[in-house]
């Protein structure tokens, strides 16, 4: 399953960037390999950056690390709701409030990864699990339509995005 093959009713409203984000990948390949590969480039940032907040007010690389793991929970959970053909709409999150209630400044960056690596093993044998049925199913959040495969397509995209803003704005 890739990217071009999501219909236009599967997705819509912010979740549109994340998937152009992504970019025209297979989602269970892609969901592996950008994990190793987004492993790989935050083992190469120097240890004094984990800590940097290039304003005041913004996240630290820590941080964003958590951010990226609460948020693929969510999106995951949201697919998991999705695909057992539940029709209740799901509520929008405030990131801000995750962000403001965590400790992850305080953890180390070997602990964020693997809690990060366990999550998205996780993630990709639920998707591994599906049928084409359920991939397609289309559940409501944040006051948008999105497919279950949307959502994995949404997991990749919003960890490509953040990676580009640690390039641009941290490195």
């Amino acid at each position: 399953m890739n990217s071009d093959q999501l219909l236009e009713n599967e997705y819509s409203g912010g979740f549109a960037n994340y998937i152009r984000e992504a970019g025209n990948v297979n989602l269970i390949e892609e969901l592996e390999i950008s994990l190793h590969s987004f492993i790989r480039f935050v083992q190469d940032i120097p240890m004094d950056k984990f800590d940097y907040r290039y304003a005041e007010g913004k996240w630290t690389i820590k941080d964003i690390i958590q951010h990226l793991i609460d948020c693929e929970r969510i999106f995951v959970y949201r697919a998991l709701r999705f695909s057992r053909n539940d029709k209740t709409p799901l509520p929008s999150f405030e990131e801000d409030d995750y962000a403001n209630n965590t400790e992850s400044n305080k953890r180390s960056i070997q602990d964020l990864l693997t809690e990060f690596s366990a999550l998205r093993y996780s993630t990709l044998l639920f998707y591994k699990s599906l049928s084409e049925e359920q991939l397609k199913r289309i559940g409501t959040a944040s006051n948008n339509p999105i497919s279950v495969r949307a959502l994995g397509f949404v997991v990749i995209g919003h960890q490509k995005h953040h990676q580009k803003v640690f390039e641009e704005r941290y490195l």
